[in-house]
């Protein structure tokens, strides 16, 4: 990646942009203010505010490499989960093939900061996008890959590719729907030939695999899902015997989001030998930050616990700031602040005086946009001036509402910053 990037990051001055950051900070580079070491609960942060736990981050980082290198995968994390540059380095220096995608601004985001391979994990049919891919294709060290699902979005790209004058094809894979009334992607066998057939009559589009998203199987379970994965290998399979994939150095065959990568890893270790090398392609994402809702549920950890264990790494601090009856009382955050699509955020400790105890009897029953509400029992003991830890749900919707996320120690100390872009 781009080290001179990622070192401008920490030029960057601190100012009123980054929330929760202390006010007596302003003009600071994030560097120097890094280099203070300051603690979260005494610096001068101001609620809310949102860390990342430096070890859990670490632990989260070592044991997806561990386990993609164990089922001998290709690992290009779903990078729309955090669009952090440090986080996208660190992921690359463990191992992964590259960063996966969903969207063009995303793909501008990674490029900028030097970033290599690119899983485009969605159609891309917008002349101004393709036009700039144009343009980066003559990066020879780049390469993207993205995907097709019908024969009029193949025009599409083909169309403006041309006008653009790419020096050569981009690589994309069919994507297999799901199932019928899933997302994006082919429904059928034949539909599926025909996009391929399609990609190639053109020069501007070169066909390097098949994938999809196994997290949009409807009704899923171990079976459905895994009777999914095997279409797609089968699919990768007919497509080889047919000539398809002649004169490519690898055949990319690529599934995994966050919940059901077990399967994933079961089905791609069945792959037979193809004409070519298989690049066996695993995208899962939201490992890195894990939840504290709807993945700590979900992960397949919790199917094979031999393999290790996620931890949540995001906690958000917020005030107490009302206590209007014994059975209610209202912190300093919100829908702005937390992510809430799919759980509410969970009350976890409590803190008074520096000491940290279970937030018992605190229960979140609502979010205002800047308001969570509390139900409390006899035994929550809270009261205004006290810092509330939160536990959040789906991280993809955490790192969205934060510029600048202080990555801190067990005890506090913020021994970095983690910028987004989304």
């Amino acid at each position: 990646m781009g080290n001179e990037a990622l070192a401008r990051l920490s030029e960057e001055r601190v100012d009123h942009r980054f929330k929760g950051l202390p006010p007596d900070a302003d003009g600071l580079t994030v560097g120097e203010l890094a280099a203070q070491r300051r603690n979260l609960f005494t610096g001068g942060f101001t609620t809310p505010v949102l860390a990342l736990s430096a070890e859990r981050l670490e632990h989260n980082l070592a044991l997806m490499e561990t386990y993609a290198d164990r089922h001998r995968l290709a690992f290009a994390p779903h990078g729309k989960t955090s669009m952090a540059p440090q986080l996208f380095q660190r992921q690359i220096e463990r191992g992964a093939w590259g960063i996966t995608l969903a969207v063009p601004h995303q793909v501008r985001v990674a490029r900028a900061f030097g970033v290599r391979r690119v899983f485009l994990a969605n159609e891309l049919v917008d002349a101004s996008a393709l036009r700039w891919i144009a343009g980066e294709l003559a990066d020879p060290a780049f390469r993207l890959v993205c995907y097709v699902d019908s024969v009029s979005g193949v025009r599409l790209m083909d169309a403006a590719l041309r006008a653009a004058g790419a020096g050569r094809p981009l690589d994309v894979v069919v994507e297999l729907a799901a199932g019928e009334g899933a997302r994006t992607g082919v429904r059928t066998d034949e539909e599926c030939a025909a996009v391929a057939d399609a990609v190639a009559a053109t020069d501007t589009l070169r066909l390097v695999g098949v994938a999809g998203y196994e997290g949009e199987v409807p009704r899923a379970d171990p079976e459905r899902v895994r009777a999914w994965l095997r279409r797609l290998v089968a699919l990768a399979v007919s497509f080889d015997k047919a000539g398809r994939f002649a004169g490519l150095d690898e055949i990319v065959v690529s599934a995994g989001g966050s919940a059901w990568f077990d399967a994933v890893a079961d089905v791609f270790g069945e792959i037979p030998g193809l004409s070519a090398p298989v690049l066996k392609l695993l995208r899962s994402g939201a490992y890195v930050s894990h939840d504290d809702g709807h993945y700590r549920e979900l992960t397949p950890f919790n199917r094979v616990p031999q393999e290790g264990a996620l931890e949540p790494a995001f906690r958000l601090w917020a005030q107490v700031v009302s206590r209007p009856s014994s059975g209610q009382a209202f912190v300093n955050a919100g829908k702005r602040d937390a992510a809430y699509d799919l759980d509410l955020p969970v009350a976890q400790v409590v803190r008074r005086d520096g000491v940290e105890r279970p937030a018992t009897g605190v229960t979140v029953t609502a979010l205002s946009d800047q308001h969570a509400w509390l139900e409390t029992t006899g035994e929550a003991d809270l009261e205004a001036g006290d810092w509330l830890g939160l536990g959040l749900s789906h991280p993809c919707t955490a790192f969205d509402k934060w510029q600048l996320i202080p990555l801190a120690e067990a005890d506090g100390t913020v021994v970095d910053y983690i910028r987004t872009f989304f």
